[in-house]
């Protein structure tokens, strides 16, 4: 293995350990434009943004960015969801319709997909456009992985967090609240 991929593998295992450690007190937030830790914003949140094409997600207090995430995505692609167990993330607005405590992944919040409109459209094509869509933590049992589940994209159409993030993000986040979905 060359000295630069060992170098690059090592500092990409000490970055989630970074975080790693960082999430692991519930105050804190890790800040991944900066690589620092910091103080967990409190309040709720009016808004939520997701950036496909970035594994971004932004929560939105009056206008501004108070704290942003790496996601993971659905093992699908980055094209928008067309129909059920594609796999794939929807794109469009919609709204936080439900929060499950007793979530299989570490708690979730349920993003009103499909739309009227989009079940209509797949109604036309013949196909059924799938459900069942979240943000969401990591499959229960399985949260020693922590923000090493950012490497790849796995879910099957959700958008993904650590569960200390979805810990916040949960409590942050009320029913009602929209949710903007891009590439």
């Amino acid at each position: 293995m060359s000295a630069l991929l060992l170098g690059l593998l090592m500092s990409s295992a000490a970055q989630y350990r970074a975080i790693d450690s960082c999430l692991a007190a519930p105050d804190n937030a890790w800040n991944y434009r900066t690589r620092s830790c910091g103080a967990a914003p409190s309040g709720p949140v009016d808004r939520v943004y997701v950036d496909k094409s970035d594994h971004w997600l932004a929560a939105y207090r009056g206008g501004v960015i108070i704290r942003e995430f790496r996601v993971s995505l659905g093992r699908g692609g980055l094209a928008a969801k067309v129909r059920d167990g594609d796999n794939r993330v929807p794109e469009g607005i919609y709204t936080i319709t439900d929060h499950n405590p007793a979530s299989a992944y570490h708690l979730s919040l349920r993003i009103g997909y499909p739309t009227p409109e989009q079940s209509a459209e797949a109604a036309a094509k013949g196909i059924r456009p799938g459900g069942d869509i979240f943000i969401h933590g990591l499959p229960n049992g399985l949260e020693r992985l922590g923000s090493k589940q950012q490497r790849y994209d796995w879910t099957a159409g959700c958008i993904a967090l650590t569960d200390p993030e979805m810990d916040w993000l949960f409590r942050a986040v009320a029913d009602g609240t929209p949710i903007e979905i891009r590439q």
